[in-house]
């Protein structure tokens, strides 16, 4: 879905949490981590192309902050 990721070596992972009932989005580039939690609603409509606002936001400043270094 953003093909920045790996552009930039930046390593991504994607789990369910069981326990927690959401996604987790993992970031990684050399010593930086983001993690990120994903409603499965939320989850859903952006695998389905309608809206991945919080994802986006998010990536978006990783990539700004950690990708350029």
């Amino acid at each position: 879905m953003y093909p920045q990721i790996a552009k930039h070596g930046v390593v991504s992972s994607l789990v369910f949490d069981e326990d927690r009932k959401v996604y987790t989005l993992t970031l990684k580039k050399d010593h930086h981590e983001l993690k990120t939690y994903i409603d499965p609603k939320d989850a859903t409509a952006c695998m389905d192309g309608r809206e991945c606002i919080h994802l986006g936001v998010q990536i978006g400043e990783f990539m700004k902050n950690f990708a350029a270094e």
